[in-house]
């Protein structure tokens, strides 16, 4: 579900805050990828974490789990950039560049850093850590805002989905929608992960189903250009509304085992 970005975020805040152990971190990063590696873009990274750069023999998801833990990381905000809006990204450069590529990107705030998941082979992700161009200040949006927007992206977009009769001409669209849930990554989440959260992450989700295959062409490729692109216009905000859901309720589960931590403390 969601990103290989949301996936570490909440599960190595929760492992940071004693909710998880490492061994559960990587289990979980297993639904992305049969392996994990971790290189450093730049020298400022590869001095702050302690790993190689790219190029070299990389370090493992642990060694990245430490190097966190060892410099203090208390927060990791989740970026879903696209482009036309890479809002987040504290401006352009390398790691802007690869956000965008992969369309999935964590921010350290209070260290100066992002980090980026990139497939590179079969069964191989491979994170690597840049140093970010210029401080970021991540726009956090509540997760009761982010769901009501969610909420009414869909009520505005039902009359673009109405007039272009996804349903009536796929037939099998409910088959289609299950059988592109299930080819989702199943991943799971710690205890201790806000109800909230996960069932705003499940809509979204859902949601994100239906967006993948109403922006399709239809069968035999009958749609035209131009409204191939109408119909990415009308759906846009409901895309919008998705990425902003999946960071908001991420974020909430961040927070969520950091305050747990500070009231034990």
């Amino acid at each position: 579900m969601c990103r290989p970005s949301a996936t570490f975020a909440v599960w190595s805040s929760a492992w940071l805050n004693g909710a998880a152990a490492s061994d559960d971190v990587l289990d979980a990063l297993l639904a992305w990828g049969e392996a994990h590696d971790v290189v450093a873009a730049d020298t400022a990274a590869a001095d702050a974490f302690a790993l190689p750069l790219a190029f070299n023999r990389a370090a493992t998801p642990v060694q990245l789990l430490m190097a966190l833990r060892s410099q203090g990381a208390k927060s990791l905000h989740l970026v879903l950039p696209v482009p036309g809006d890479v809002r987040g990204l504290g401006g352009g450069g390398p790691f802007t560049e690869a956000a965008l590529r992969a369309g999935d990107a964590l921010v350290l705030p209070d260290l100066g850093f992002g980090l980026v998941p990139e497939p590179i082979a079969e069964g191989l992700v491979r994170w690597t850590v840049y140093s970010l161009p210029s401080p970021t200040t991540p726009e956090y949006v509540p997760l009761g805002e982010a769901e009501h927007g969610l909420t009414d992206a869909i009520r505005a977009s039902a009359g673009a989905l109405q007039t272009l009769d996804v349903a009536s001409d796929r037939p099998g669209v409910r088959a289609e929608l299950s059988a592109h849930l299930r080819s989702r990554p199943d991943v799971d989440w710690p205890a201790g992960t806000p109800g909230r959260a996960l069932r705003v992450l499940q809509r979204a989700e859902e949601i994100a189903a239906i967006l993948a295959i109403a922006s399709s062409d239809e069968p035999g490729g009958a749609l035209s250009a131009s409204a191939s692109t109408l119909r990415a216009q009308a759906l846009r905000p409901l895309s919008d509304a998705v990425r902003t859901a999946r960071c908001a309720a991420v974020d909430e589960a961040v927070r969520a085992f950091a305050e747990q931590t500070a009231r034990e403390g």
